[in-house]
This record gives C-alpha cells, structure tokens and sequence, in this order.
C-alpha cells in the first residue's frame, strides 16, 4: 500500500470511529454546520489559550513539559474530532482537499520567494 493509500486508509478509519461515537450518544441533531464549525472555532480558542501572550520562549518550553505537551495535544484531538466529524457527516474528503490545498499554496508561495519569509501570498 502506498504512503497516500495509507493516509486515505487512517482517516477513513478515525471518520468512522467519530461516526460511531456520534451516533451512540445521538449526537446528529446536534452537529449542523454552524454547530460543528463552532466547535472547532471553540476548541481551537482553547488550544490558543495554552500559547496567548506567551513568548516564543516559553510556547517551546510547553512542548517540552510532559504535562502541559499532553493538554496541548488533547485540545488538538479535539479540533480534529470536529473536523473529522464534519468531513464524515458531510461526505468531503478531507485527504483529497488538503492535498489541494497544499498545492494551491504551493502556487501561492513558491520556495524561492518564501523561504524563510513569513507573509502573505499577496506580499511576497
């Protein structure tokens, strides 16, 4: 199987594990579009809160500390549940369209001109 095959194969697996925890607790009624992108909007505030107004110095020494790495990685879990959550409710293929994504982007930042450079494709 191939390294693409292998991504298709683990996402395909963690929507249908969302799929399943969401349908034993009844959770559809619940998970509309405005719903779940509040959801993840919610959660990705959450995981901001661990690195707001800290320096760059002390955002790395997070991910150094065991227990503060932990928190951070469970409030990444939880962004990707919605995501996942909405990719499977609503058919998209996530895989296909951040593989797009990244070649748009790739066009719009093209390594000669942003290695090393932080700004926006219109910037640059």
């Amino acid at each position: 199987m191939n390294e693409e095959n292998d991504h298709n194969t683990n996402i395909l697996f963690l929507k249908k594990t969302v799929r399943s925890f969401c349908e034993e607790r009844e959770w559809d009624k619940f998970h509309n579009p405005k719903d779940l992108s509040i959801g993840i909007i919610t959660e990705a505030s959450e995981l901001l809160e661990h690195f707001r107004f800290k320096t760059y110095e002390e955002c790395e020494s997070i991910m150094k500390d065991a227990k503060e790495r932990d928190e951070v990685a469970l409030e990444m879990a939880d962004i990707l549940f919605f995501l996942l959550r909405m990719a499977q409710k609503y058919d998209i293929d996530i895989t296909d369209y951040l593989l797009k994504k990244i070649e748009i982007n790739g066009e719009r930042y093209p390594v000669e001109k942003s290695r090393g450079r932080n700004l926006k494709y219109n910037e640059i």
